[in-house]
């Protein structure tokens, strides 16, 4: 990490629904979605000249392991050893769609002003650029403190669909992030998890990193 770095509506047709697990429900959602996917493509197509695409997400890393299915000896359970202390660290991150490029940074908390520090941090490092910034809609985004400073940033803010993790890039970086560094295994410390965590991610080549959040895929939303 560097230091000192200076609603949409309904579709109109959708009437009469009541639960959530509707048919009318599930079908308005997938139209709100098809519509938000299409906008965000419509739009990086027509960016103005100098400008980078990142995609931004953030996730906790505790340090009471995530369990995920390992190797053990038959009829027995894999043994996870914990110390029985958890700690928390909240990591914001940026993919360049293009490069593969990686921005992570690393707070106690997930506030607005955590979210908006992390912006003057990207903004130093893409100082001069243009900023497109898929993000989804977590209350520290929305704020308008946050809208107000990618304004100044020269930023702009291009909203995923709700409820949709498996629409952003980072979420599936992180995914794969925690299975190789965080499952099954307790560091001494949070701060041994998280330089653990950062090395992999940093260490992965550009096409390793485009390739594990799925945007070599052919037929990845973002890039269709």
């Amino acid at each position: 990490m560097a230091a000192g770095f200076p609603p949409t509506a309904f579709a109109a047709n959708c009437t009469n629904w009541v639960t959530s697990g509707s048919e009318c429900v599930t079908s308005c959602r997938r139209t709100q979605t098809g519509r938000k996917k299409r906008a965000i493509r419509r739009r990086l197509k027509n960016l103005p000249g100098r400008s980078v695409t990142l995609v931004e997400d953030e996730t906790d890393l505790l340090l009471f392991p995530p369990l995920r299915a390992a190797w053990a000896l038959r009829g027995q359970a894999a043994p996870v050893p914990i110390s029985g202390v958890n700690a928390k660290r909240v990591v914001f991150g940026v993919l360049n769609i293009n490069t593969g490029n990686r921005l992570l940074w690393a707070l106690l908390r997930h506030r607005a002003a955590d979210f908006q520090e992390f912006l003057e941090v990207v903004h130093w490092y893409y100082r001069g650029w243009h900023v497109a910034m898929v993000l989804d809609e977590d209350s520290s985004h929305t704020a308008q403190g946050s809208g107000e400073l990618a304004d100044a940033l020269n930023m702009e803010f291009l909203w995923l669909p709700k409820r949709s993790p498996h629409l952003n890039p980072m979420d599936h970086l992180w995914r794969h992030g925690k299975e190789v560094i965080c499952a099954n295994w307790q560091y001494p410390t949070i701060e041994d998890q998280m330089e653990a965590f950062f090395l992999y991610l940093y260490e992965l080549t550009p096409h390793e990193a485009l390739r594990k959040a799925g945007l070599l895929s052919g037929n990845f939303w973002l890039t269709q």
